[in-house]
């Protein structure tokens, strides 16, 4: 089955790109990535997404995030569509890109990686990438996987609050709760006895009692 699981080393793939030809790793090096896919170039929605991309990319760098994004068109197109992604952010269509993107107009990559969306077709009826998001930790390992159909965009802040959460958890014993952002209190995870999370979080655990009697419901700030 084409496609890739959680946890899985993302495949080293070799590809041509906007900026010459990459190894996927080698690109990664020891940083986190972050590959997101798009239907077609010179399209409405995905212009959009590759604009707020672009806008906040310093974001992704502060967390030390490599940023690539996958089309299936030629180069040369994703090259002239660039200059419509930064010139709809008003910075002018001269300006680059800050990330590359993958010429994959064989759909090579997007069938390997299981991105194409069967319900939307070009004008020749072959499915069109859907949108996804791949997230690959230092290790090469896939940490997240979302897939949006062609029709939907994607939330950038959201993606930002994720690997917040993925860079936290890979780190310290907690689990983020439902709309956690940076800062705010995280889970302890179940695995730990009281007396480890006691021993690992010095500013204190707090346990929310509940109906049940059971104690699971535990609360640090990491």
């Amino acid at each position: 089955m084409p496609g890739i699981l959680l946890g899985d080393v993302f495949p080293n793939f070799e590809a041509e790109t906007t900026i010459g030809k990459i190894k996927f790793h080698d690109f990664l090096g020891n940083s986190w990535g972050i590959l997101f896919s798009h239907p077609r170039d010179f399209t409405p929605v995905c212009t959009t997404e590759l604009a707020c991309a672009a806008k906040i990319s310093n974001e992704f760098k502060k967390r030390d995030v490599k940023m690539i994004a996958l089309s299936i068109d030629s180069v040369a197109d994703h090259l002239a569509w660039s200059k419509d992604v930064m010139a709809f952010n008003s910075d002018g269509a001269d300006s680059p890109l800050p990330f590359p993107i993958i010429a994959d107009d064989k759909r090579v990559l997007s069938v390997q990686l299981g991105m194409l969306d069967p319900d939307e077709l070009d004008k020749d009826g072959i499915p069109l990438t859907a949108r996804c998001v791949f997230v690959i930790g230092p290790d090469k390992k896939m940490k997240l996987s979302i897939l949006y159909p062609a029709t939907t965009g994607r939330n950038f802040d959201e993606l930002l609050r994720v690997i917040d959460s993925l860079q936290l958890t890979a780190l310290k014993k907690v689990a983020t709760p439902v709309d956690w952002k940076p800062g705010e209190k995280c889970m302890v995870i179940p695995s730990l006895s009281d007396a480890e999370a006691a021993e690992l979080f010095p500013n204190g655990v707090t346990t929310k009692e509940l109906p049940s009697g059971k104690k699971y419901l535990r609360y640090t700030q990491p």
